[in-house]
């Protein structure tokens, strides 16, 4: 767009000076022509009033004098037949201002013949010569119709790059908007345009703000909504898998606990898919996180009289995952362990060289932990971190979540 708008303005300007040049260099012409033709006239005039009043023969150095001062060459005839001056033959014209006493401009060769006839009351009728030839004609015509042209380009060029600056002017905010829609198509709805240029740029510019914002508000909204059904249906799940492990029937406790799995793994796997589409990158305090999830799952350990080791570090202590994703990685995590053990365990949280490290100590794990585990692994890699299973001395194991520290905080 900004090479069309600079052909564009170029193409106009070049039509304008044309427009404007080729009279201006006409009317050149025409007046450099008319001057020539009057100086000659004037030599003409010059010499003929010498000659009505001059002897011939002092009328050489009059016409030596005058060829010098005009550049032209002049010859005087007499009625005689005798030539003074340049030694040129009469012509047709030359005879016809003699015969009818009159002056007269005809074409020669090489240019044009200004004649003046005169009376002398000793010598007859006589005829001044002077002879402009074409170059005299267009003398400085040349120059001025070379610095007509310079004067063109330069204006061209000059147009040219006023044309590129308002074509830049206009095509750089566009341009600028186009990178903020692809970003915000991208995923990073923090993007924002800043509004330049010319008003109708500016509108688009913040209607596109607008919009992102709006985005960005409708998956807090999501995200929010998410982590209040993950909560809201992860702790009644758990009791009523405890509620089946407690059946004395053991095949109907088997049956209910086989369908409470398939409606938790089902309901785990909508919340995460749900996490995934909303998923930002942002950072959180992980000690204030863990401390609220740890809380939060102390009172469902009470209830079952169950006791936890708390060891939590102060903060701050930033991680790059925001609040609701570390909420639900604390939460499958502890989950995991109130589903599938019914002893004591242990938390801690500390801050590591490059970031944190948060440790759920149990006695035993769930028989395929990377399927049980999956969102809080796939969280700690998607930020940089990793989950690590580490086996105890005591025959348990430690679950490790290791995240890397936010930039910010560095």
């Amino acid at each position: 767009m900004r090479r069309w708008l600079t052909l564009l303005v170029t193409a106009t300007t070049s039509l304008v000076l044309l427009a404007l040049m080729v009279p201006l260099a006409s009317l050149v012409g025409s007046v450099a022509e008319n001057g020539a033709l009057t100086e000659a006239t004037g030599a003409a005039e010059f010499v003929a009033r010498a000659a009505s009043e001059s002897d011939p023969r002092a009328l050489e150095p009059i016409i030596e004098g005058a060829t010098a001062a005009w550049g032209h060459s002049i010859t005087v005839y007499l009625a005689d037949g005798r030539r003074l001056g340049s030694p040129q033959p009469q012509s047709a014209a030359v005879r016809l201002a003699a015969s009818h006493g009159r002056s007269v401009t005809a074409r020669a060769p090489g240019g044009s013949e200004v004649l003046v006839a005169v009376q002398s009351a000793g010598q007859g009728m006589m005829v001044v010569r002077v002879f402009l030839s074409d170059a005299a004609r267009t003398r400085g015509v040349a120059p001025v119709w070379a610095g007509m042209l310079v004067l063109g380009l330069v204006l061209i060029g000059l147009g040219m790059l006023v044309a590129d600056r308002l074509a830049r002017a206009i095509t750089r905010p566009m341009a600028t908007l186009a990178r903020v829609s692809d970003l915000v198509a991208g995923g990073d709805v923090t993007a924002r345009a800043v509004p330049d240029g010319p008003r109708e740029v500016r509108s688009a510019a913040d209607a596109l703000n607008h919009l992102a914002g709006r985005i960005d508000e409708l998956l807090i909204q999501e995200r929010e909504t998410v982590a209040d059904i993950s909560h809201r249906l992860r702790t009644p799940l758990t009791s009523l898998r405890l509620e089946a492990e407690s059946l004395r029937a053991p095949g109907e406790a088997a049956r209910i606990e086989a369908r409470v799995g398939a409606l938790q793994g089902a309901v785990t796997a909508i919340i995460n898919e749900a996490r995934q589409r909303t998923r930002e990158r942002a950072s959180c305090d992980a000690a204030d996180v863990i401390a609220a999830r740890v809380r939060f799952w102390s009172a469902l350990a009470e209830d079952q009289g169950r006791a936890i080791r708390v060891d939590l570090a102060p903060g701050p202590l930033l991680v790059p995952v925001g609040e609701p994703e570390l909420a639900a990685c604390v939460d499958a995590l502890l989950e995991n362990v109130f589903d599938h053990t019914g002893v004591p365990f242990s938390v801690r949280l500390e801050p590591a060289a490059a970031g944190i490290r948060f440790t759920v100590a149990v006695p035993e794990l769930h028989n395929d932990p990377a399927r049980a585990l999956d969102l809080a692994r796939h969280t700690a890699e998607s930020a940089g971190g990793s989950l690590l299973l580490v086996g105890a001395r005591d025959g348990g194991a430690h679950v490790v979540l290791v995240l890397p520290r936010h930039l910010a905080a560095t």
